[in-house]
């Protein structure tokens, strides 16, 4: 019993995935119902059940916002792999912090760019302006969006239904 369902919540908002234990569990406990199948059966000794691949709850969640972790591939990610202070794409970028940490700058993406090991070393320890350096964007914390959330599973061809709930089409 492996696999993956798509969870959505009763106005049919994507919440989650999960797998087919937790998906049947849902089902059969009356909390979700069944909207798409997947091309698996599951037998029992007397029975056999279509493994579900998209189910909606019956009752609505409130869930916040999905927010992307702060990692550094995330920031490279972010500033497209584009040194902030002299704008050169490289592979070997470092993370800096906008206001130094030493100095009370907090690990936050409103504090982390990407900078190439030349701009990183002039910085150094000061800020952009004791530096003489700007930056060619302001940092922001990237939105999380449904795209970077599921596209990953629309790879295995058995969760192409998905695509409907997802709001993808087809390519």
């Amino acid at each position: 019993m492996n696999g993956v369902v798509l969870v959505l919540n009763q106005d049919y908002e994507p919440l989650n995935v999960t797998n087919l234990p937790r998906a049947f569990r849902l089902v059969f406990g009356a909390k979700a119902e069944i909207l798409e199948y997947d091309h698996q059966v599951i037998r029992t000794v007397s029975r056999e059940f279509h493994a579900p691949s998209v189910i909606r709850l019956q009752h609505r969640v409130h869930r916040p916002r999905p927010r992307v972790k702060l990692t550094r591939r995330e920031v490279f990610a972010r500033d497209r792999h584009t040194c902030q202070y002299c704008g050169r794409v490289a592979n070997d970028l470092t993370l800096d912090h906008i206001l130094p940490r030493h100095r009370g700058g907090s690990h936050t993406w409103d504090n982390l760019v990407a900078a190439c090991k030349p701009c990183n070393h002039r910085k150094g320890g000061k800020t952009p302006e004791e530096a003489r350096v700007r930056l060619l964007r302001p940092p922001f914390e990237p939105r999380s969006d449904l795209y970077s959330l599921f596209t990953p599973y629309l790879a295995d061809e058995r969760n192409e239904a998905w695509r409907n709930y997802l709001f993808l089409g087809r390519n």
